[in-house]
């Protein structure tokens, strides 16, 4: 009677280092599928908010296209239309793409 107890408790010991390891391995794709990717967005995010410069020609995450006027800490004021009237202060999260003016960019072509 003895004799089973024993060989039923070495049993138990190894569903529990599978079930362990079953954890750690789904820990890890979860870290190569969410976590790592929103990392990387997030740099090239912040990469693209540190080239922000007045005249820059921006998108708003609401499909709004716009040039940036003046750029502060973490505003943005967009200027929007032809009539120079419609000035709107914004956050710098609000902005999904940047488009750097032609002159800037022969500028800094012709620099290197």
């Amino acid at each position: 009677m003895q004799f089973g107890i024993l060989t039923g408790g070495a049993q138990g010991a190894m569903p529990l280092a599978t079930l362990v390891m079953w954890i750690v391995v789904m820990v890890g794709i979860f870290y190569f599928m969410a976590i790592r990717p929103q990392k990387k967005q997030q740099k090239k995010m912040d990469a693209m908010m540190s080239t922000l410069e007045n005249g820059d020609s921006v998108l708003t995450s609401g499909g709004f296209f716009g040039v940036v006027i003046d750029v502060m800490e973490d505003v943005v004021i967009v200027e929007f239309g032809n009539n120079k009237n419609c000035r709107i202060p914004m956050k710098k999260t609000a902005i999904a793409e940047i488009e750097k003016p032609q002159s800037a960019i022969t500028a800094k072509e012709t620099k290197e």
